[in-house]
């Protein structure tokens, strides 16, 4: 039996294990503590990587299957993968070294304790995408909300009590309906093994009340409008590697949600629905980009900026067309590698600054030339540049919602328009200008420790907008099964779906 999925799972919960037996008062176990999460990160990542040699990505089947009985007969432990989930795996254990090594000066207080919760939110991460089973799935997908209430609540802000509390009612209270749902499914299938219930045909009926309560987490977790007002506080008391993973994985975790459960399952739901989701998704594109033109807050803009791109995501999979879900795949990692990149460039200057005020900055090319560089590369990326992976992703759900919806799409479109502006005038008044103030005319440039992490996502970002096929491929297979198990379930009720043909 294949153990990779399993043993990606364990390996950060090794790692956190060692922290916590190490002396975390002197300098030297401090420094051991600090190796030994970025040693556990890398190898994890590692692991990954031959997890998706032995990955076939012209397969639609769930490969590395891992099973062993659990809690009882129809309810397993059990783990794969398949083209939907393998990219989440390998951009989750990418980012965390990354994320170690942002967080290796600036967090002092309680080292120990803040490198285990990333290791746990690491193997918590994994599980969620490699579940296939509706409760373990489940209990991943819950226990996340512990290390990054921790994160937020102990190394944030000066609001951090208030944010990490907003952000895990939010999210507890919507994931209690999927809770509920789970239950039902079980009572109906007498199984919660996902790919039997990909096969199960639910009541017409029934499947509304389970897409509703579905919905009503994975819109959270996403976030989508209205329930979007958790993100922004938590992202700007977050701590920097906080803010990089609840931007560049938590949210895909809704996304991924919809993909894995709601659509497959609930295919004549999704359907009735998706009109009311094209709004959503509408209204957030174009609503919390104007919010973010009026932002002070770097991380606050960025933090809105992410609730835009998120409506692009849901628009396009709910297209039930093959460019608008691969365009919806495909924004979500780029998403997580762009935003994950600006959360890590504002990280810069707050750790020189310590604020992370817009009106504190200007004129910062003068005396950062190469941070100035790279700033500009994610922030075009942002607004969807060609050229750059951003572009992908939002010219795909955009294409996608105009063969569902032409209006949808035109006013999707605006959205674009409005990320040039909101970028664009960020990194004018940061970056340009002349260098008036006192307290930047002796700021330094990104170091050499900054440079290593920030190099890596340069080269992908740029090379997946270039050669977006290397993630593409990997969605088709899943996507094409996805559709055809999908339009056969809407038919034999009689829907005509026309937006795929």
């Amino acid at each position: 039996m294949n153990h990779l999925l399993l043993g990606l799972i364990l390996l950060p919960l090794i790692g956190a294990g060692l922290i916590l037996i190490t002396d975390g008062q002197s300098e030297a176990g401090l420094r051991n503590i600090r190796w030994t999460a970025l040693f556990a990160t890398l190898a994890t990542f590692i692991l990954s990587l031959i997890a998706w040699h032995g990955f076939n990505p012209a397969s639609a089947e769930f490969q590395l299957v891992d099973e062993a009985a659990w809690l009882s007969k129809s309810i397993r432990f059990k783990l794969g993968v398949d083209g939907f989930s393998m990219p989440f795996i390998l951009l989750s254990t990418f980012l965390m070294p990354f994320c170690i090594v942002a967080s290796w000066v600036s967090v002092t207080q309680r080292v120990k304790e803040y490198f285990i919760a990333f290791l746990v939110l690491e193997a918590l991460m994994i599980g969620v995408f490699s579940a296939l089973d509706l409760v373990l799935f489940y209990l991943f997908f819950e226990a996340g909300l512990i290390p990054m209430f921790l994160i937020i609540g102990i190394w944030g802000g000066k609001r951090r009590i208030y944010a990490s509390f907003k952000f895990f009612l939010y999210t507890l209270l919507g994931s209690l309906l999927m809770l509920i749902a789970v239950m039902v499914m079980y009572h109906q299938a007498q199984t919660t093994d996902i790919p039997t219930l990909l096969k199960f045909k639910f009541a017409p009926q029934l499947q509304t009340w389970l897409w509703l309560a579905f919905f009503a987490s994975f819109a959270v977790k996403m976030p989508m409008w209205p329930v979007h007002t958790w993100l922004p506080d938590a992202h700007v008391e977050a701590p920097t590697a906080g803010s990089v993973i609840l931007a560049a994985i938590l949210l895909k975790m809704g996304g991924y949600g919809f993909i894995r459960v709601s659509i497959p399952m609930f295919p004549d739901a999704s359907l009735y629905f998706a009109p009311f989701v094209f709004t959503l998704s509408v209204i957030a594109i174009i609503y919390t980009s104007l919010v973010a033109l009026m932002q002070e807050d770097i991380k606050k803009l960025i933090a809105y900026s992410s609730v835009a791109h998120m409506g692009f995501v849901t628009m396009g999979l709910f297209t039930l067309n093959a460019q608008g879900i691969q365009g919806g795949m495909f924004q979500m990692v780029s998403h997580g590698l762009v935003s994950g990149a600006l959360f890590l460039s504002v990280g810069v200057i707050y750790d020189r600054m310590h604020t992370r005020e817009i009106a504190a900055y200007g004129g910062l090319v003068h005396r950062m030339p190469r941070y100035a560089a790279i700033f500009m590369l994610f922030t075009m990326a942002n607004v969807g540049l060609p050229g750059t992976s951003g572009f992908v992703g939002e010219f795909l759900t955009l294409l996608g919602a105009f063969r569902a919806n032409t209006t949808v799409a035109f006013f999707a479109t605006t959205g674009v328009i409005l990320s040039a502006g909101y970028a664009l005038w960020l990194y004018a008044r940061v970056i340009f200008g002349k260098l008036e103030k006192p307290s930047l005319m002796t700021i330094e440039d990104i170091n050499p420790r900054e440079l290593a992490v920030m190099l890596p996502l340069v080269v992908l970002t740029i090379w997946y907008g270039i050669q977006p096929n290397a993630i593409l491929d990997v969605f088709a297979a899943p996507t094409q099964a996805l559709l055809k198990s999908t339009h056969a379930a809407l038919e034999s009720v009689g829907h005509v779906v026309t937006a795929a043909r």
